[in-house]
């Protein structure tokens, strides 16, 4: 008989890539380092490049991961039956929320207004959606409310405060024993959903700005924070509401978690179906202005789901070129194949335009008080950028995924977390119809908007001749007024790509500007990822890319 001792190994493991971790996300990543620069905040490049390290080591993927691996838990009811509507996460999940308010990255613009603040929160936002993203949802709720819950001084104390605060409190009680809040939000029911109008929750008068709400909320968005902005029709119309968890005098709100969604993604934030049982609201904004008020959240949660996006297309292509750069395969490395290398650099180009055009809208907001032209182009940078880094982000993903191969599609790996977050910014907060019509009414509700938009790209007029055609042709669809409506996707994209392109004229390399013009602009774009002309600097995109290298 043999001995088994003398057998050669079955199980070695070879040409694997070592795990991605402990690398430096900001010094590696050059277009977002010179956007902090150039829209403003050069001021935060060391502290973000320190933070962004930390989130890269290994006990933040972990947190990542458990977050969503133990996915929050419904607690209707105490063991003797009384109402507790609350929810139980793993404290990964409490560990990633608190992380997020010690550094501001909810309410710290809005805390210290200082220029650049908008820009570095922009830039820590998208650091963070590499590492988990879901918490994020409550974050960029709490960002978004500020504006709107600051309009009531009656809010003001303690609410206001509360906000403002750099200490995260998970504990459920009332905000005045507490010492940091959230804000979450609900708004769509389920006969209507997108069309807000069409919510049947009813809002009565009991004096003094305080009204009991009836009906119910088919998606109440981050269902544990200490308040929300709902929606509920009045005598005057739909109006917008500040519902906290706890009523003035102490009891519990009525507040009626029903269940929790099951989501594709965005696994470790609980989204739940509620009802309203007479809970107590106090009106926020004008009686019958609803939509405006709540839109003032909207204008910045908007953003988020870009900026989110974007970042998970980071972390996406960090992962994806990690991989290929520890992998061999037909007697090279991954990353040394043309096609792979076509890959790789059509994905740092969306990268680098999404990032130009998200911080270049995050620069906006901190000068809109004081410009108002900044102010007008926010309004159709906005749905702008939702709708297209947002749509583009799933493709992106699925890419990013096939890098991977069958490394990549299973649970244990990053990216299938990634892939399945990515459809949630498209949808969250008005999908992509409700985009693409929102850019056609803010064209015609504010016809100078046109005319900054043009000047917007107008220094980028002369450098590129792909760049120059695409611009007469978006000219040319906008004076055809017939069938806008039907257009309206077709119109977005292209107004997406002309300031994506535009930036990256005037501000990114040579080689970068020509490879996204050519590949996105000209007669000869591709449609998928990965059709780059041969004679475009493929090593040169993805030396600039950097990536991980971890």
């Amino acid at each position: 008989m043999n001995d088994v001792r003398s057998l050669p190994p079955t199980h070695e493991v070879s040409n694997q890539p070592p795990p991605l971790a402990d690398h430096e996300p900001l010094r590696n990543h050059h277009a977002l380092r010179e956007a902090l620069a150039r829209e403003g905040a050069a001021w935060a490049a060391s502290t973000l490049a320190t933070e962004a390290q930390q989130l890269a080591q290994p006990e933040w993927q972990e947190r990542g991961r458990l977050a969503n691996t133990f996915t929050p838990e419904l607690k209707s009811h105490d063991r003797y039956g009384r109402r507790r509507d609350e929810v139980e996460f793993h404290p990964a999940w409490h560990e990633c929320l608190g992380w997020l308010k010690a550094r501001g990255c909810d309410t710290g613009p809005w805390a210290d207004p200082r220029p650049g603040a908008h820009v570095a929160r922009a830039a820590l936002f998208m650091l963070f959606a590499e590492v988990e993203a879901g918490s994020l949802c409550p974050t960029t709720m709490t960002y978004g409310a500020v504006p709107v819950v600051r309009q009531d001084p009656a809010l003001a104390e303690p609410w206001l405060r509360l906000l403002l605060s750099r200490t995260y409190d998970g504990r459920f009680l009332p905000a005045e024993e507490k010492r940091g809040v959230m804000i979450g939000m609900g708004l769509t029911e389920k006969q209507g959903g997108s069309d807000v109008r069409a919510n049947t929750t009813r809002a009565e008068p009991i004096g003094k700005g305080e009204y009991l709400l009836t009906g119910h909320k088919w998606f109440l968005s981050a269902a544990m924070s200490d308040a929300f902005l709902v929606t509920a029709q009045t005598a005057r119309g739909l109006s917008c509401f500040f519902l906290p968890r706890w009523t003035p005098d102490g009891r519990p709100n009525a507040l009626r978690l029903l269940r929790l969604k099951d989501k594709l993604g965005d696994r470790s934030n609980a989204t739940a179906e509620v009802e309203f049982e007479g809970a107590w609201a106090r009106l926020v904004g004008e009686e019958g202005r609803g939509i405006p008020t709540v839109l003032e959240m909207g204008n910045y949660t908007r953003l988020d789901c870009a900026l989110g996006s974007t970042g998970l297309m980071r972390g996406a292509f960090n992962h994806a070129l990690h991989h290929a750069r520890h992998r061999a395969a037909f007697g090279k490395a991954l990353v040394d194949q043309p096609l792979m290398q076509n890959v790789l650099a059509d994905l740092a180009l969306e990268v680098e335009a999404a990032t130009a055009l998200v911080m270049r809208i995050a620069r906006g907001i901190d000068r809109q008080d004081q410009d108002e032209d900044e102010r007008l182009l926010r309004r159709v940078f906005t749905p702008i950028a939702k709708f297209w880094v947002c749509k583009r982000g799933a493709q992106f993903g699925a890419e990013a995924m096939e890098v991977l191969g069958g490394n990549g599609y299973v649970e244990e790996a990053p990216l299938a977390r990634c892939y399945r977050q990515l459809p949630v910014n498209s949808i969250w907060e008005g999908s992509g119809n409700v985009m693409c019509l929102d850019v056609l009414r803010a064209l015609s509700k504010h016809p100078r908007i046109a005319e900054l938009l043009l000047a917007e790209v107008a220094p980028a007029q002369g450098k590129n001749a792909a760049f120059d055609q695409h611009l007469a042709r978006l000219m040319g669809a906008f004076k055809d007024q017939d069938g806008l409506d039907t257009r309206a996707r077709r119109l977005t994209q292209d107004l997406a790509l002309a300031l994506q392109g535009a930036l990256l004229l005037q501000h990114a390399p040579d080689f970068v500007a020509e490879a996204f013009c050519a590949s996105r602009l000209g007669s000869d774009a591709g449609a998928v990822f990965g059709t780059l002309a041969r004679d475009l600097a493929l090593e040169k995109i993805l030396a600039r890319a950097g990536g991980a290298q971890g």
